[in-house]
């Protein structure tokens, strides 16, 4: 069967559905024929990966940004599941491939791919794969979900939020460090019960902080490099919180070192890896302004449960 492509025609700020006319012309010349998926509502792409997958196409292809990763992602763990279900080789077959098109592009830095069209084709078309480990997450007020660069809780759903209520007539650029600008006025600084289980011995860590994230890639949040030491396929997630205590040390830290990747160094911010987090916020003071941010998606609040999946999927790069 062919390689599905699905397009997110609204991705970076509608000029995937502008363009993709000029650019499905390139990507069959270095794919071959394709089949075309377009979404059009949120959650469709993890419809159309999910049958995409357990139809038996080889390879999915997420055309978009980050959010239409996440859904794709969640599409290709739901065939899997399912394909536990049913049996047969289809859907556990099927890589993942990403032409990244939208405004932020955390996961393909992680990747180190550059962003251009034929850099995302030369990837795909090479065969080179790579395992990919996806995280998964319970509560929140969801159902069993999956992630596959980071979830975050705090500073950082309260911006989700933000920008979910905002207007978008300025532009997307605008809209964020609005929505930043509200949420570090309105952020509640949380104290967080957080068990980690690794390598089978489950630790109580107590961590204060205004945003705490679970890390599978290395970016978030537009270029902010959360977790420098995560690698997509090591069967762990790394834990990074913001050591600051005070809303102008997280203005500093958020505006200056995170991009840097440099907040690493301080001896406030907290590190901790393993296969399995719980986090519970104990304050209730700050609980309804922690929210969570996964994949750049508002999904809920805490409590969640997060664990790894090791070598979920098989990642074209």
């Amino acid at each position: 069967m062919k390689p599905l492509l699905v397009v997110n025609p609204r991705s970076g700020g509608g000029t995937t559905a502008r363009t993709f006319s000029a650019m499905r012309t390139a990507i069959e010349r270095a794919l071959g024929p394709v089949e075309i998926a377009m979404t059009d509502r949120q959650g469709h792409g993890v419809e159309l990966a999910r049958d995409g997958a357990l139809a038996g196409h080889p390879l999915v292809i997420a055309v978009g940004g980050d959010g239409t990763l996440h859904e794709v992602v969640n599409g290709l763990m739901a065939a899997r599941e399912l394909h536990g279900v049913r049996g047969g080789n289809g859907a556990n077959a099927t890589e993942l491939g990403i032409i990244a098109l939208g405004t932020g592009g955390d996961f393909r830095k992680t990747l180190g791919i550059d962003h251009r069209l034929d850099k995302y084709l030369e990837a795909i078309a090479s065969g080179r794969t790579r395992a990919l480990d996806v995280g998964r997450f319970t509560g929140g007020g969801k159902a069993a979900h999956y992630f596959v660069n980071v979830l975050s809780a705090g500073m950082g759903g309260l911006v989700d939020r933000y920008i979910a209520d905002s207007s978008r007539a300025f532009g997307p650029t605008i809209a964020y460090f609005g929505a930043a600008a509200r949420a570090l006025i309105n952020v509640r600084l949380g104290n967080i019960v957080c068990n980690v289980t690794r390598a089978g011995a489950t630790e109580e860590h107590r961590i204060r902080s205004y945003m705490i994230a679970v890390c599978n890639g290395r970016y978030f949040g537009s270029g902010m490099h959360v977790a420098p030491m995560a690698a997509i396929d090591d069967g762990a997630l790394d834990l990074i919180a913001l050591g600051a205590t005070s809303k102008a040390g997280l203005a500093f830290t958020a505006g200056s070192s995170i991009y840097k990747g440099t907040h690493v160094r301080q001896p406030s911010t907290v590190h901790i890896r393993g296969e399995k987090f719980s986090l519970e916020i104990a304050n209730d003071d700050a609980r309804s302004a922690y929210l969570l941010d996964v994949d750049g998606e508002p999904l809920g609040s805490l409590p969640v449960s997060v664990e790894v999946v090791p070598r979920a999927l098989v990642l074209r790069a």
